[in-house]
Order: structure tokens, then sequence, then C-alpha cells
């Protein structure tokens, strides 16, 4: 009887686990269904970017799935700026290097230095500068348009590119602060006290031990202030005005301006402006920044 019992236990747990691995491969399925309509969805745009950069202008508009006349020309005219709209894109390309990295040093200096006082040197009641930064973002970015563009009229600063750069360390840093601050609960203030037993200043802790703990977050921050400036547009309208300081997004608008707009050296133009944020993204420092420290022993 027992063995009639443990037979009938026995054969009904092997059923629950066959119908378990069943429901774990469908759960499985669908994720990867799911994932791939979510990847063709994302590289359908840049996709057909890529295709009208390879037509000539007659077959932009054409319906197709692949380029029936392929040609690098596009790229040779933005490269050799042998178009009037693009006569200056390497300056432009220079202006949009600029103020992206120009606003990654200055999101990190002030990031990492806030978190190391708010976090490492033990400030009272610190937690009220990094929930005021994060108020910031009750407001969108356009209602703060004018009130930006004003400021940067009274400072002097109008027609600048620091006036951008201000601009986008100001939305970017305190997102910084909040991401430092929550990545530095996990470095063991330990360490501060050994060092400061050593003798080291608060500038070498900051320096020698908090930095280098922090690339991961730093890596992370890095990669969100690049890419908010690359992209960046309303500001840049706002703020610029002469041909001397145009970024390339600038330089895009204009061929919207002519009777027929040359699409295929538009996104000739902008397939070239993508390459520098995807490189860097696609670097091995960049995969590792963001990995290392995710697991904890």
């Amino acid at each position: 009887m027992s063995a009639t019992v443990f037979g009938a236990q026995r054969g009904g747990g092997a059923v629950r686990a066959r119908h378990w691995r069943m429901r774990r491969t469908l759960a499985h399925a669908v994720a990867i269904a799911v994932a791939i309509l979510l990847l063709i969805w994302t590289l359908t745009p840049l996709y057909s970017m890529v295709l009208v950069s390879l037509e000539p202008h007659s077959n932009v508009f054409s319906s197709h799935l692949f380029p029936l006349h392929p040609t690098l020309k596009p790229y040779r005219i933005v490269l050799t700026e042998g178009y009037w709209y693009l006569e200056h894109f390497w300056r432009e390309m220079y202006n949009s290097l600029f103020i992206g990295v120009m606003t990654v040093l200055c999101t990190l200096t002030i990031g990492s230095f806030a978190s190391f006082a708010v976090g490492r040197m033990r400030i009272r009641k610190g937690w009220m500068l990094t929930n005021a930064a994060l108020l910031t973002y009750v407001i969108p970015m356009s209602f703060l348009a004018i009130p930006f563009y004003r400021l940067m009229h009274i400072y002097g600063l109008s027609n600048n590119l620091w006036a951008v750069v201000a601009v986008e360390v100001t939305f970017a840093t305190p997102y910084a602060i909040f991401i430092f601050q929550q990545y530095g609960t996990s470095i063991p203030i330990e360490l501060d006290d050994a060092a400061r037993i050593d003798g080291a200043s608060p500038w070498q802790i900051y320096w020698r031990i908090y930095l280098p703990l922090m690339a991961p977050a730093l890596v992370a921050v890095g990669t969100y202030a690049l890419l908010l400036a690359w992209n960046e547009y309303l500001y840049m309208t706002l703020l610029l005005s002469s041909q001397n300081n145009m970024t390339v997004p600038l330089a895009l608008s204009q061929f919207l301006n002519s009777d027929e707009a040359p699409w295929n050296y538009m996104m000739a133009t902008a397939v070239v402006y993508a390459i520098p944020p995807i490189y860097y993204a696609f670097r091995r420092f960049m995969i590792a920044g963001l990995t290392v420290g995710g697991v904890k022993g």
C-alpha cells in the first residue's frame, strides 16, 4: 500500500516538474518574442535613416526595404563639405563635441564633489541637498527655456557655447548627485577613516580612494550627460545664433529651409553625427564600467 502511495506521489511530482518546465519554456519564448519586437521597433527608424543616406536623391521616397542603387556619395559630400548647407560641417562637429565633453567633465566634477561632501564628510542634513536637487526635475526643461535665455542674456553668455554647457550641466547634475550618493553607500567608510589615520587630507581621500572606487558610476553618469548634451536642440536654438557657434543639430534643421530638402545628405549627416556616441558606448571600458560592481559578494 505504501509503495503504491509513494509511486503516485512520485508520478505527481514528475507531472508538476514537467508542467513547470513547460511554463518556464513558454515564458522564455514570450520574453524573447517581445524582445525581438522591441528591437525591431527601435532599429527600424535607424535602418530607414541609413537606407535613405545610401540612396540617390531621386530614389529617397521609393518604397523598398533595400537600397536599389546604393551610393556613398552623400557621405563624401558630408565629409568634404561639398554642399552649401554643409560648408561648415567640421566646425559644427567641433562645437557639438565641445559642448558634449565640457558637459560631461563639469557634471562629473560637480556631482562627485557634492556626493563626496554629503556622503563622506558627514555634513549635517546633507540628504536635503540630494533631495532638493532632484526637485528640479519637477519642472520640464521646456518650461525653463525663456528664464534660461534671459539669465544667459543678463550674464553676457548669449550666443556662447558655454551657455548651452551651463544649461546641460544644470539638468544633468541632480541625477549625477543622486547616482553618486546611492553608489557611494557601497564604499566602506572605514577606508576613509584608515586614510585619515595615515595622514591623508580630504582631497587625497577624494582623489586616491573615492574617485577610483566610483569608476562604474562615473562612466554611467558620464554617458547620460554626454547623450543629454549630444541630443539637445531647443536650448541650442535659443542660445546660439551665429554661424561660428552653430552645432550639427542646428545645421540639420537648416536643410528644411530649402524648397526641396536633400534628405539623403541630411540622413548621411545624421549618421556621421551619431558615430561618436555609438563608438563611445561600445568601448570596452564603457561596458566594463557599467558592469563592474553590479554583483557584490
